[in-house]
């Protein structure tokens, strides 16, 4: 009973944090399922990994179906993200090993805050304004720098996406999360493969719960987030990460 109650919390708030924001996850699956159910960190982050895929998968369905999704620089940051996030991994294995997990608690708790005091208004018609040929460029760099800090820090993907693509590229918010699930089912998949390959199978009954309740409330968040107003998502967005971000904080401190 209380393998399926943890799995199901946490399915819920990686649901919603997936749905609503493109937030991966692991940042909320893999400490619940570490603290609660007392499993090997490797193990629970390919679970979260895992579950990560068709969250991320039916979430971008989802926003592509409302024309919510930027599939051609999505291409363009997925490819710099994945190459550079082994260039980070690289370089995080040649220094001192450093307790950097906290990195994205901090910035899920952050960003809530700031979607909720400064909201995203950005319009699609503001977006269209930029040159096809900045935003390639700008999609490369970006996708780079979030690659190499994922890889070297081991954390922060979906809220890092998150960030760039509204505060920098300038990308609508439904625009942004729906091209930041689009891009994250695709490395969690390869994350997920990894883990598996290497730490050989998890447990079964484990992952399935974790994958079928992060996959039912991350559909449910995302059709949701489809139909509200900018506003009243900013808000919605704000408070999930704002509540996730304090949640996963009382779980790894108190």
């Amino acid at each position: 009973m209380l393998t399926f109650i943890v799995c199901f919390v946490a399915g819920i708030g990686a649901g919603l944090g997936t749905g609503f924001a493109g937030m991966s996850a692991a940042a909320v699956i893999s400490p619940m399922l570490i603290t609660f159910l007392h499993m090997e960190a490797y193990e629970a982050v390919g679970i979260a990994l895992a579950s990560d895929v068709l969250a991320s998968a039916i979430s971008a369905y989802t926003y592509g179906k409302n024309k919510n999704l930027d599939i051609k620089n999505g291409l363009v940051m997925m490819a710099a993200v994945l190459c550079f996030t082994l260039v980070g991994s690289w370089v995080s294995s040649l220094v001192p090993s450093t307790t950097m997990g906290s990195f994205s608690v901090c910035m899920t708790f952050l960003l809530g805050i700031k979607f909720i005091v400064k909201p995203v208004m950005t319009t699609k018609e503001t977006m269209a304004q930029t040159s096809p040929r900045k935003r390639f460029a700008q999609s490369l760099i970006c996708g780079s720098m979030v690659g190499f800090i994922c890889g070297f820090i081991g954390a922060g993907g979906g809220m890092m996406m998150l960030l760039i693509l509204t505060s920098v590229l300038g990308y609508e918010l439904k625009t942004a999360v729906g091209t930041s699930v689009f891009i994250m089912a695709f490395t969690a998949l390869t994350g997920a493969a990894s883990h598996f390959a290497i730490g050989g199978a998890p447990d079964l009954w484990v992952l399935a719960l974790c994958v079928l309740s992060t996959l039912l409330w991350a559909r449910i968040a995302a059709r949701f987030a489809n139909k509200a107003s900018a506003a009243t998502l900013n808000r919605a967005t704000g408070v999930v990460l704002v509540v996730l971000g304090a949640a996963i904080m009382a779980v790894n401190y108190l």
